[in-house]
């Protein structure tokens, strides 16, 4: 009996992770060499019929550029701007920085989470989790984000299908809620951007709308009152925070100033979070030094790490746009918008969008590719920033998250992350245009 039983909960939880990360690795496959076929087929035709015969040279010659400059010029010298900042935040974390975050805003998890007993272990996992997301340690959320998940699911009655719990946990997961876009921020400072924090109000803000969709869809969902003193005091204060800073550049600052305020502000705020990270850990007596040579060393693995996803995707990106098939795609999209009567602009950075659900490579790569062909501080080149920065990857997330504890009913969590990433995409283009259009 005991060896039945055994063998039914190995298949319910590693049984079912191969067949959710296998779709995810699928989806993915699909798509990088669906963009090499269809290119192929796009400079055949113009080769047969419109006769051009240096299409498939462009190609060629692309597919080179690409891989140079995914190594050469992206990932090598991120390496030097990711060592400083996870040497910095590893710094913060064994500061305490996620505790204390963790303590702030527990009375707020206890609302949304109300299944879940206050003094259960997966309230601390899933704030821990969350608090190592807001400050950008990516490396200590993932493995904290699956530790709360495995949590969950042992309150879980239905151990195949995602609990209300479960699915409030992933859908605010899949909205990527940050304070610090370190990645993109870096990406942006590799490329040559004149300003690369001059994105991080805006992401800010355009993350934090997402977020707050996603709460409030599964709120709604689950029948949470979105009444709650505590709840409504925290979603509304920092609506109204954010849309009073908003109220105030739109009426009282010009373009300019905008800009200038959102440079000063965002610097003012990453180089606040620098002091006291290293100060807190001053405070708590810890080798600050140590620490952040500790955390430095992720930095080069990371960058390393990246290198071959970054490859493939500009690679195969830049096979679609030599063939000509992302300007016809941009162009078709843009009629459409001018055609009704809308700035279209933007267009240039929804490849980034598109790809962010999926592939956060993929993105990466995409906004890589608007930002070369746009230029850094262009209107696509920071749309496609903030799009990057403001949301994660839903379904690599459930994928991930689901397969973990052998969850095959996802119930509306798809449906719920995608139309927080489509809140997200929306805040981004309307940031982007109140702060750089």
């Amino acid at each position: 009996m005991g060896s039945a039983v055994s063998r039914r909960r190995v298949h319910a939880i590693g049984g079912a992770r191969p067949s959710h990360a296998s779709r995810q690795r699928m989806t993915l496959t699909y798509i990088w060499t669906g963009f090499f076929i269809v290119g192929f087929v796009a400079a055949l035709v113009q080769w047969l019929l419109l006769g051009d015969a240096t299409v498939f040279k462009r190609i060629a010659d692309g597919t080179f550029s690409a891989a140079k400059v995914a190594v050469m010029d992206i990932s090598l010298p991120l390496a030097g701007v990711m060592t400083f900042w996870l040497g910095i935040l590893a710094v913060g974390e064994k500061a305490g920085a996620i505790a204390i975050v963790s303590r702030w805003i527990a009375p707020f998890f206890a609302r949304i989470f109300p299944s879940v007993p206050r003094d259960h272990p997966a309230n601390g996992h899933m704030i821990m989790n969350y608090s190592a997301n807001f400050l950008g340690l990516d490396n200590a959320a993932t493995p904290l984000g699956l530790k709360a998940m495995k949590s969950l699911q042992e309150l879980n009655p239905q151990k195949d299908t995602a609990s209300d719990a479960q699915l409030m946990f992933l859908v605010i997961q899949t909205a990527g809620l940050t304070l610090i876009p370190l990645s993109v921020i870096a990406q942006r400072a590799v490329l040559g951007a004149a300003n690369p924090t001059d994105i991080f109000i805006p992401t800010l803000i355009a993350t934090y709308v997402g977020t707050a969709v996603a709460i409030v869809l599964c709120c709604v969902k689950q029948r949470i009152s979105l009444l709650d003193r505590v709840l409504l005091g925290w979603l509304g204060g920092i609506a109204v925070a954010l849309a009073l800073m908003v109220w105030l550049m739109t009426t009282q600052l010009d373009k300019t100033q905008i800009e200038t305020v959102s440079l000063v502000a965002s610097n003012v705020i990453l180089f606040g979070i620098i002091v006291a990270f290293l100060a807190l850990g001053l405070k708590r007596k810890i080798n600050v030094y140590e620490a952040f040579i500790e955390g430095a060393k992720d930095g080069v693995r990371t960058a390393i790490t990246i290198i071959p996803y970054l490859v493939a995707m500009l690679v195969a990106i830049s096979v679609l746009r030599n063939s000509g098939v992302l300007e016809m795609l941009v162009k078709g999209v843009a009629w459409i918008f001018v055609s009704i009567g809308i700035n279209a602009d933007f267009v240039g950075a929804l490849p980034t969008a598109l790809m962010k659900s999926v592939s956060g490579s993929g993105a990466r790569a995409m906004m890589i590719d608007a930002i070369k062909t746009y230029g850094v501080d262009s209107f696509v080149g920071r749309l496609a920033s903030i799009m990057q920065g403001s949301s994660d990857t839903t379904l690599y997330i459930i994928a991930l998250y689901f397969g973990s504890v052998g969850i095959a009913k996802v119930r509306y969590g798809v449906a719920y992350g995608l139309l927080a990433d489509v809140a997200g995409v929306l805040a981004s283009i309307w940031v982007a245009y109140l702060f750089f259009g």
